[in-house]
């Protein structure tokens, strides 16, 4: 992940979402701007907390901390002023069920603290800020401003805009919902399965190392010092895979609703896409430096699909 690369992504969203929006549609009502007023204002507030205590603290990981949080605020309250019909209320129940899930997970690392600008910060936004395009330290806080605070925010609330574009829908809940549910239940689950396979490797080597011990000297597969087990054996991602899947279902909602196959709320989870596959590229390139044998596993299994076993 580079500064081209992330100017690149900003620019994309800037000219791609109001293409969408004037030219796909579906075009919102006075409720809905309205709303979207709302969730504006939420996100220009979290990005500024994100921003300031991000520079005063250190820590870049104050939005990490909103990820899962944010998403489960805007769809309820898209959901209250959409009337709490069935298909809302459903989405904004499966929301939180996905919020409730990443926040357990992040919390067990460490991120939340009673001193709410503390706790542990992502390993990768360390990494990062040392790189030389992120040197002299103006361009890592132009990068704290525009890429961590105002973009992921925003992208954030993107995700949600299946929810907003149905908000004056009363197509009944229908076949083609309860797929969607299903669906984003699936990759939920999926989600967890991988977060807890991830948590219990990784729990285990640091014990051992802890304990004295060198990676070198650790028991297979702990000895390779990445997870190659269970759902990790068939895809180096796992649980970006379902992140992205789980978006992906929650779009498909408007599909059901009758909005159309294709329109403009499907900017969020196709950028969460790019995001990811950003992400996964500079955190592989990450564990490809510690460990010897990651380059192999890249070769053998697949980046987000589950495919060939390791």
């Amino acid at each position: 992940m580079n500064v081209k690369v992330v100017g690149s992504l900003i620019a994309v969203s800037i000219i791609a979402c109001p293409l969408l929006y004037i030219f796909v549609g579906p075009a919102l009502d006075a409720t809905q701007l309205d709303t979207l007023k709302t969730l504006g204002i939420m996100v220009g507030c979290s990005a500024l907390f994100c921003f300031v205590v991000g520079e005063l603290t250190g820590n870049n990981s104050q939005m990490d901390k909103l990820w899962s949080l944010l998403p489960i605020a805007y769809t309820w309250v898209i959901a209250a002023n959409g009337g709490m019909t069935t298909r809302l209320v459903v989405m904004a129940v499966l929301a939180t069920l996905w919020g409730v899930r990443l926040t357990f997970n992040f919390a067990r690392k460490g991120a939340y603290r009673l001193k709410f600008w503390e706790g542990e910060e992502d390993y990768r936004w360390a990494v990062l800020r040392a790189k030389k395009e992120f040197q002299p330290r103006w361009k890592w806080t132009l990068f704290n401003l525009f890429f961590i605070s105002i973009y992921q925010n925003a992208l954030v609330l993107m995700t949600t805009f299946p929810a907003l574009v149905l908000m004056n829908v009363d197509v009944p809940f229908g076949w083609l919902d309860g797929l969607a549910a299903a669906l984003m239940l699936g990759f939920i689950i999926y989600e967890t399965v991988a977060d807890e396979q991830q948590w219990a490797f990784q729990s285990t080597k640091w014990k051992m190392i802890g304990e004295g011990k060198k990676l070198e000297e650790l028991p297979a597969p702990y000895n390779l010092g990445f997870n190659t087990q269970g759902l990790w054996s068939r895809s180096r991602h796992p649980n970006y895979f379902a992140e992205q899947g789980t978006w992906c279902a929650f779009y498909l909602f408007t599909v059901g609703a009758g909005i159309g196959n294709f329109n403009w709320s499907i900017i969020g989870a196709l950028l969460l896409i790019v995001l990811f596959l950003g992400s996964s590229a500079f955190a592989e390139e990450i564990s490809a430096s510690k460990y010897p044998a990651y380059a192999d596993y890249c070769q053998k299994v697949p980046k987000f699909f589950p495919g060939k076993k390791y």
